[in-house]
């Protein structure tokens, strides 16, 4: 039997129905959890402590009332503290199970990159002069020669006009031109 490529089971307007449903089924749900989380809580606080009836009490009963108030207020503060205690100690072993538990897997090492390296680059690796020449980022540079341009040397311009008028000016401009 060959395997070619397999029909799906389901179109994608129905896959798409059907996850719409589930998602409005676990909503639904979750609304309803939470509500029975309140009722067992309302519940649970019911049951420890029933509605207090103070009308027609005297001084004395309400001072015995409180005290013993007091006295179941210190007793869930202890298994409270005590629950706390508890908590933190498991969350200790479980970090230090978890640390050994690496420590027993090991250290996964990635996966290397080959790295592309002439002769000349692994050779030259071990050598004092190479390095140095390395560290000589200057010695490597191209010179680059500037061309100055010609600068005329700054006179005094009575002395060029004065050069410079009647006819030997004229000329020495015309041969200066060509």
């Amino acid at each position: 039997m060959s395997e070619g490529p397999r029909k799906q089971k389901y179109s994608a307007t129905r896959r798409l129905l059907l996850k719409s449903k589930l998602l409005k089924k676990a909503a639904s749900m979750l609304v309803a959890e939470g509500e029975q989380k309140k009722e067992e809580k309302q519940r649970a606080v019911n049951e420890s402590f029933p509605p207090l009836m103070l009308s027609g009490l005297s001084v004395q009963e309400l001072q015995d009332l409180c005290k013993e108030l007091h006295r179941k207020i210190d007793v869930v503060d202890e298994t409270r503290y005590d629950m706390e205690l508890k908590v933190v100690k498991n969350d200790m072993e479980i970090q230090t199970l978890t640390q050994k538990i690496i420590e027993l897997k090991g250290v996964k090492r990635p996966s290397l990159k080959r790295v592309k390296k002439t002769t000349d680059d692994m050779l030259g690796a071990y050598t004092d002069s190479t390095k140095l020449m390395k560290a000589d980022f200057k010695a490597n540079l191209k010179t680059v020669k500037k061309d100055e341009e010609k600068r005329e040397e700054v006179t005094d311009w009575r002395k060029n006009v004065e050069a410079m008028s009647g006819m030997e000016g004229r000329k020495k401009l015309f041969n200066a031109a060509q």
